[in-house]
């Protein structure tokens, strides 16, 4: 049942993302006055609808996409120009006169393609734009209300002695090992740092900075244990200890060693756990998720071929491969149903919440890739005939007309079959070779 919960908790989280995506482009159209006959949350059969005002609000089958339809999304083109023969002309044209029979007489004025470059841009913008801050609403949550998994001040372990820095992990203290100063304060598993040397402490970075400056200084501590503060007094030895990178791996020299430095060592090891942040940390989680995704993005051709040959079953699937929509409803169902000890329901909410994040920040970034059918696409076509008009004017020439945007159409058509071969042998892929996230 838990993995069903977390199967529907990102479906619903999809559904509104999308959902509150096609608002981001209905709004923006509906205040420049395009008249926007749709609102579908969906693809296939329709499920329920109804129509207020002059839109139809409805629910489609298939939960992959959404669409608002914009009256006069594509002009009429040149009646002056001589009407051209053949499949893709024919493709073109049709989409031309589709978009006119849209329009009800007597409102040309609000088609879409009638708007400035400005107001188009706006409008087409307005999709990624949403599910830009629908992401970063979800990060705000996410490390304000829950924090971010990391060290705490709480202590897991203390160390009895002190082991020289090329002990073996499974050393033990002897005899004539020295008492760890941690130990001889009477520290124990549990207690959580609250103070260290007169400073509240909250986070175990800045508390173990002040534990390496503090080597052989006698420090007051201030520990709280089963709910009480407990004062001693520790006086951190000062050790050779390895020198770790942003990631937390050893630095090596250049004979290969791992680098070392001296400083003031307590003997104690952190547990791991939710810790909250201050929201300013966010855009920088915004800006990190957005580089990430659009080095997927860049390197969507080769991972296809990787995915392309574990279908034909050529090679095992690489654990950092692309996933689909069905792959990520199995990274949901399995930390919803996860028995791993320590791992509670806040540290599930928060992993699903930074899931749904993480599609909002794929859809905004995949979006804006320069291609139609996507929103890149038009906003492209936006910019073209923006540039066109200011030329124009800078040139004193007349008004060019709306970019004919239609002449695109037959390569919509096939972005979207590509998409679509890609999303079906993703989908095969994720269920015969899943990636396991636990």
């Amino acid at each position: 049942m838990s993995y069903l919960v977390g199967v529907l908790v990102i479906l619903g989280g999809l559904l509104v993302s999308i959902a509150l995506h096609e608002v981001g482009h209905m709004v923006p159209a509906k205040k420049f006055g395009v008249r926007v006959s749709q609102y579908m949350v969906g693809f296939g059969p329709t499920l329920w609808s109804r129509t207020r005002g002059e839109t139809e609000y409805g629910l489609k089958a298939i939960p992959l996409g959404g669409y608002v339809r914009l009256v006069g999304m594509y002009p009429p083109g040149d009646p002056r120009a001589e009407r051209k023969t053949g499949r893709i002309a024919e493709l073109i044209q049709s989409a031309r006169d589709a978009s006119t029979e849209e329009i009800v007489p007597g409102e040309e004025h609000r088609a879409f393609y009638n708007l400035s470059a400005p107001k188009k841009l706006v409008v087409m913008l307005g999709g990624p734009f949403m599910n830009l801050v629908i992401a970063a609403v979800l990060f705000t949550a996410v490390v304000v209300g829950f924090g971010t998994f990391g060290p705490t001040t709480t202590l897991a372990s203390v160390s009895q002695c002190v082991l020289p820095v090329g002990a073996p992990s499974d050393a033990e203290c002897t005899e004539g090992s020295e008492l760890a100063p941690a130990a001889a304060a009477g520290l124990l598993p549990g207690d959580t740092i609250v103070e260290f040397g007169g400073q509240a402490t909250t986070d175990w970075d800045e508390l173990a900075a002040l534990i390496s400056a503090a080597g052989g200084t006698p420090t007051d501590v201030v520990v709280e244990r089963d709910g009480q503060r407990v004062e001693s007094v520790v006086t951190p030895v000062v050790a050779d200890r390895p020198v770790l990178d942003e990631s937390g791996a050893p630095v090596l020299g250049s004979d290969g060693e791992p680098q070392t430095r001296s400083v003031g060592f307590l003997g104690i090891g952190p547990t791991q756990g939710l810790q909250p942040e201050s929201v300013t940390v966010v855009p920088g989680m915004l800006a990190d998720r957005l580089a990430q995704t659009a080095q997927v993005i860049v390197t969507l051709p080769a991972r296809m071929v990787d995915i392309a040959q574990v279908a034909l079953g050529l090679e095992e699937r690489d654990p950092t491969s692309v996933v689909g929509p069905v792959g990520v409803g199995r990274f949901a169902g399995e930390i919803a149903s996860a028995q791993i000890d320590g791992y509670d329901t806040a540290l599930r909410t928060a992993d699903l919440l930074m899931m749904v994040a993480g599609l909002n920040i794929a859809l905004f970034a995949f979006n804006l890739v320069p291609l139609l059918p996507l929103d890149g696409g038009h906003v492209v076509g936006a910019l073209y005939e923006g540039a066109r008009r200011q030329v124009a004017r800078v040139r004193g020439r007349p008004r060019p007309a709306p970019a004919d945007t239609a002449r695109m159409m037959p390569l919509a058509y096939g972005v979207f079959v590509v998409m679509a071969a890609m999303g079906a042998i993703i989908a095969y892929v994720d269920i015969v070779r899943p990636v396991q996230l636990m």
